[in-house]
């Protein structure tokens, strides 16, 4: 059972990141960084955005207005930082709410795709081992 982040990471909500590319500057809803990275950051007192490039994970979840932001320009974005894992909760998915898990990033990019529909389980591979109930959405 999962309960809670191994000491060596922090998890953040709505922090600002910085991408690679002409997108600039992202508030994911969460993102997952080595404490090791972390540490290479500016002092508190000379807030900075956190290179995207830093996190293992980021997180959407869709909201009604502007879904196209999080499906198009923040996947390729993280895709082009080479975050790891993308998870997007599509609550306002064509069909049916879905879950996406995106994953292996090269040349700006995701090369996989895991994606299941609200109520089903998803799995996020190492460094986070963990199986997610989407029930719970």
């Amino acid at each position: 059972m999962f309960t809670g982040p191994p000491d060596d990471w922090e998890i953040f909500q709505t922090a600002g990141v910085s991408v690679p590319t002409r997108s600039g500057l992202f508030i994911p809803d969460l993102v997952v960084i080595p404490r090791e990275r972390i540490d290479r950051l500016p002092p508190e007192d000379e807030p900075a955005p956190i290179p995207m490039e830093y996190a293992l994970l980021a997180v959407e979840i869709t909201s009604k207005g502007n879904p196209g932001t999080d499906r198009k320009t923040k996947l390729r974005g993280y895709a082009h930082a080479e975050v790891p894992l993308y998870l997007l909760i599509d609550r306002f998915a064509e069909g049916e709410p879905t879950v996406m898990l995106y994953s292996e990033p090269a040349e700006g990019r995701y090369r996989h795709l895991l994606s299941v529909p609200f109520g089903e389980k998803i799995a996020l591979p190492e460094p986070f081992d963990l199986i997610l109930d989407t029930a719970e959405f």
